[in-house]
């Protein structure tokens, strides 16, 4: 059983009603394995909380169709259910054709949409909306429409009579406009679910609205008009624990995928976790990974924790190998800069980091490898993405060597990304394992002291 959530656009309510859905479904017995269209670390984290299993993230910008499809089925495991968090409006997508595109990815996998519809200020319109939905891309199956902040019952009537009849497209949800369904925001999106207070109240308050709602039957039926699961079991070899790589994960930094964690994993290295507010010193590890998240929100809590910052610089300093991305960069750098405060950070960077009000880099990037490193072959194209605020500032361009030419993205000044020095290699492009599984080998490699840079073709 499969489900895509769609919307027309963004902000209509996907992440509120597919979390509420996967907590009911759950709430009925049934193994729900969530996944997320796009390269999003903030909606994951959530959809994660509520199933109780990692979300796995589904992107045909990184994987071909047949990788996807596999990919799709390892991930399922023991789960009854699949359900897709699509990502902006239904058919947007990188180009004019839409070739990454939610409605793309639910062709791929083969999997039945449901349109969650904003039905503000709207009634017998949304008619011609969801019709022309229907019918924009062949191949595309809108099996239901879920009904989003309906004012009441007449204005319900009007909606669900209207969409039935014109389409032929059953509604199986309305869900009432209420305050409470909200999950708090800041700049890049939705505040992570390891920071958000009063988790476990939100969590069962959109659970009782999505079952009160919705036709979980109906729900259920279309699901299972995809047939069963197809699940692949994952015979990827697994290398003995070769090395120890620490990862700075905690509320600070929580931007990680899973599939990267368990390439570090698969290709040697033992992950010891750390917390960047709490632990004053780094434990015996031979390795350091930093992913991105929110320094800037916890500016005074880093500074203050005086003896992490002074053992990652020793650390760097003597050789260790250390992979930063955007949050990282922004701990790596010397000061941070955020609404008229600075705050001191680990100094291992030639160069301070600012926020800004706007993004700096938003969406997909490809870079080209233009210097020597250990994680990709000069002339390699690296594709990732990024979503900052934050640029270098205050730096000698003399100063800053980097290993990768900006072909698409920001990066660092719109022009590089990827600042290598020593050992330490921190960019703002987010790598995702399964488009280069060469990363997590070859770092892993460079943390065991071994001669395997730069291995291609994995």
């Amino acid at each position: 059983m499969k489900l895509v959530i769609g919307a027309p656009h963004g902000r209509s309510g996907k992440t509120t009603v597919t979390l509420g859905l996967i907590l009911a479904l759950r709430q009925k017995g049934w193994h729900v394995q969530p996944f997320k269209k796009g390269p999003d670390f903030i909606d994951p984290s959530w959809l994660s909380l509520v199933a109780g299993r990692d979300c796995r993230n589904l992107d045909l910008y990184f994987m071909e169709h047949e990788k996807l499809r596999h990919h799709f089925a390892i991930s399922c495991g023991d789960a009854d259910i699949a359900v897709v968090e699509g990502a902006m409006g239904l058919y947007d997508g990188l180009d004019f054709e839409g070739t990454d595109s939610t409605a793309a990815v639910a062709r791929a996998i083969k999997a039945p949409i449901i349109l969650v519809v904003d039905a503000t200020r709207m009634t017998r319109s949304a008619a011609a909306l969801v019709k022309g939905f229907q019918n924009f891309e062949e191949g595309t199956e809108i099996a239901a429409v879920i009904l989003n902040k309906v004012a009441r019952p007449r204005h319900e009537e009007m909606l669900r009579r209207s969409i039935e009849d014109y389409t032929g497209i059953p509604v199986v949800g309305a869900i009432p406009k209420q305050k409470n369904l909200v999950i708090a925001d800041r700049h890049l999106g939705l505040v992570p679910a390891v920071e958000m207070e009063r988790t476990y109240e939100v969590m069962d308050f959109l659970q009782r609205s999505i079952a009160d709602s919705t036709d979980l039957e109906s729900v259920l039926s279309i699901a299972r008009s995809a047939g069963s699961l197809l699940v692949i079991e994952n015979h990827s070899e697994q290398h003995p624990h070769l090395v120890r790589i620490g990862v700075i994960r905690d509320k600070v930094f929580s931007f990680y995928y899973p599939e990267n964690l368990e390439a570090l994993s698969r290709a040697g290295a033992e992950l010891v976790y750390i917390d960047s507010l709490r632990d004053e010193t780094l434990p015996d590890i031979d390795g350091l990974y930093i992913g991105g998240g929110f320094p800037e929100v916890f500016g005074a809590e880093l500074e203050q924790n005086v003896g992490l910052k002074a053992a990652i610089r020793k650390a760097a300093a003597t050789g260790m190998p250390i992979y930063a991305e955007c949050g990282g960069v922004m701990y790596l750098s010397r000061r941070l800069h955020y609404e008229g405060r600075s705050f001191e950070m680990c100094g291992v960077l030639p160069c301070d980091t600012k926020m800004s009000v706007k993004p700096k880099g938003h969406g997909y990037s490809a870079m080209n490898t233009i210097a020597p490193n250990y994680l990709f072959p000069v002339g390699a194209l690296v594709r990732g993405h990024e979503f900052h605020h934050s640029q270098i500032i205050n730096y000698n361009a003399h100063e800053i060597q980097s290993i990768y030419q900006v072909e698409r993205g920001y990066g660092l000044n719109g022009k590089i990304d990827g600042i290598i020095q020593g050992n330490v290699i921190a960019s703002y492009t987010h790598i995702y394992a399964g488009a280069h599984p060469e990363w997590a080998v070859n770092f892993t490699a460079k943390a065991a002291g071994m001669d395997m840079a730069h291995t291609v073709g994995l």
